[in-house]
């Protein structure tokens, strides 16, 4: 899919395919989305420019990501898709300036490109009146989703904190099942925020490449594009700093989980332990008693047998009152 975005009084508007491609209007935003070979090919020939292939985007090397070629910047970063869900992913932009015009190429919907995309064509919208503008409008936009994202992490993990070291008279095998279903919680939130690390920092390299790229070009960027390119370096920075805050605090909480877990097996293997210790000396008792010796004067005695059940009942409470006021049990 193809969608084309001109300027129009200072704001984007939709344009029809064949009538952006037609007319000689420099064009804002080409937004390429699970393209065509046709309509990769129909940007190419305007642009001049040699759009990368989906497998070239998911290339991790720095200088096939950043790059400068055929007088325009080519920029991939990874963004986030499906923060909503228990599976995020991790999907690569491509953003390709030349002049004043902006080529996005993607391969999923993240949500900040349809929510930007309404934004800026409203009668009230941001004025944008280059590419670099919608870029950088793209980056706030998914900043701010990330942002939104931290937050409702940050909250599921500070009730995951309280599940852990909450107070419970619940059984222990019903303590442990619970620990194993928190270890899964944890392990979600441990992927989405490494999902989100991932795509703050390809944010920040990808502001960086373009600040540095500005810098050795005769070209200046307008006072507006540098206050907002100084905004977005800072929010990605900070929000890095919280995500890996909250990182830290899932590695902690997993390790608290885990070590919980332990103590209750180990509880339960102390009373195994002690049930055996306390119903050794009776097993004693009716051994020395099942033995068939003739000379066995406690046989023929009229009070053997209760004698032998109290016996075995006695030394079965002694070691059992011994643990119990050692608070063993």
């Amino acid at each position: 899919m193809l969608r084309i975005y001109k300027s129009q009084n200072s704001r984007l508007v939709l344009v029809d395919l064949l009538d952006g491609l037609a007319c000689q209007e420099p064009v804002i935003w080409f937004d390429l989305f699970n393209p065509s070979s046709e309509e990769t090919r129909l940007v190419e020939e305007r642009l001049g420019i040699a759009i990368p292939t989906r497998d070239e985007m998911q290339e991790i090397e720095l200088s096939d990501r950043l790059y400068q070629e055929d007088g325009a910047e080519f920029m991939t970063m990874t963004a986030t898709a499906k923060l909503d869900s228990d599976y995020p992913a991790k999907v690569p932009v491509t953003f390709i300036l030349k002049g004043a015009t902006l080529v996005t190429v993607r391969h999923a919907e993240p949500k900040p490109f349809q929510v930007y995309a309404n934004r800026i064509m409203k009668p009230n919208g941001a004025a944008c009146e280059t590419g670099e503008l919608v870029m950088l409008g793209l980056l706030e936009a998914m900043i701010d989703r990330t942002a939104d994202a931290l937050e409702r992490a940050g909250n599921d993990v500070d009730q995951i904190s309280r599940e852990v070291f909450r107070k419970s008279n619940a059984s222990a095998t019903k303590k442990t099942r619970d620990l194993q279903s928190l270890i899964e919680q944890i392990g979600q939130k441990g992927d989405l925020l490494t999902v989100i690390r991932e795509s703050l920092v390809s944010i920040g390299r990808l502001v960086a490449y373009h600040v540095a790229i500005e810098g050795s070009t005769p070209r200046k960027a307008a006072k507006e594009s540098r206050q907002r390119i100084k905004l977005v370096q800072r929010d990605a920075a900070s929000l890095g700093d919280h995500a890996l805050f909250l990182s830290n605090k899932i590695n902690f909480l997993l390790d608290a989980t885990l070590g919980l877990i332990n103590l209750e097996q180990n509880q339960i293997i102390k009373i195994f332990s002690v049930a055996a210790v306390v119903f050794l000396p009776p097993t004693l008792v009716a051994s020395i008693y099942g033995m068939n010796f003739e000379v066995m004067p406690e046989l023929t005695w009229r009070f053997g047998y209760p004698y032998a059940l109290i016996l075995m009942i006695a030394s079965a409470l002694l070691p059992y009152v011994y643990f119990k006021r050692r608070g063993w049990l």
